[in-house]
């Protein structure tokens, strides 16, 4: 799908996981979760996709992280409307896709089962990399993993998106409005969505909706500070956004 990129200079004094979502929490917290990505210059050309099938991407021209929002737009305007049209979802794009992928992009979301990507978006089989963690919490090998889509598998565009109602942050305000302790490694859950709980937990409004949308900003603003992902950032080459999922209507509201 792409030409190859060479590896970004990565500079050693590039924030920390911890650091990040340390600092300015509080001001992440208070402000529009839709608030607005400086664009890059406009990058370099993509091999489009050339499947013009039912939901297929026609055209030649370049993948870059804006056209592929606007499919993922597309994509989720016609799950909301029940006008899927199920594109990749045969035996031949299995047999397309099974000697290589070229994945559109990188979608980093909660494990609930009410939000599949591949179904929000109406997508099929080799258009996503999926990571899915409760509350799309981050350590190492999760951040390994999104680094993979967009560095490795040159996606341009990568969607961290909450939704409503999440499961694991309801358990993690609940725990920590009662001072109890998490039983085994749900404590790692906890642990991960405390500085989530903490910048919200004074906003006005619901409290758990209020902690999913600060998780989305702090986990975009830390992937945004990635080593390996800011340099893409900084061309223009990928993107990082938030994106929010309504259990009750099925939309997809994208942080711009």
């Amino acid at each position: 799908m792409s030409e190859p990129v060479a590896p970004p200079q990565v500079n050693p004094t590039s924030p920390t996981r911890r650091r990040v979502l340390v600092t300015g929490t509080a001001a992440l917290a208070t402000a529009s979760l839709w608030s607005a990505t400086t664009a890059g210059p406009t990058p370099s050309a993509y091999a489009a996709e050339t499947d013009t099938g039912a939901g297929g991407v026609a055209g030649s021209g370049p993948l870059t992280p804006e056209r592929v929002l606007h499919i993922l737009e597309d994509g989720n305007r016609r799950w909301v409307a029940g006008r899927l049209q199920h594109p990749h979802q045969s035996v031949a794009r299995r047999q397309q896709v099974a000697a290589g992928q070229h994945p559109l992009a990188t979608v980093f979301s909660c494990i609930d089962s009410r939000v599949p990507p591949e179904i929000v978006f109406d997508r099929g089989v080799g258009d996503l990399f999926v990571v899915r963690t409760a509350a799309q919490t981050n350590d190492g090998l999760v951040q390994g993993a999104v680094e993979y889509g967009v560095q490795e598998a040159l996606t341009p565009l990568l969607v961290v998106m909450g939704h409503q109602r999440c499961g694991a942050v309801v358990f993690t305000v609940e725990t920590l409005n009662a001072g109890r302790e998490a039983p085994a490694h749900l404590k790692d859950v906890v642990d991960a969505l405390r500085p989530a709980y903490e910048a919200a937990k004074g906003l006005p409004g619901d409290q758990v909706d209020n902690t999913v949308r600060t998780q989305i900003r702090l986990t975009v603003r830390q992937l945004q500070h990635d080593a390996l992902l800011e340099p893409f950032e900084r061309v223009g080459r990928a993107r990082v956004i938030g994106a929010y999922y309504s259990l009750d209507t099925g939309t997809v509201d994208f942080c711009l």
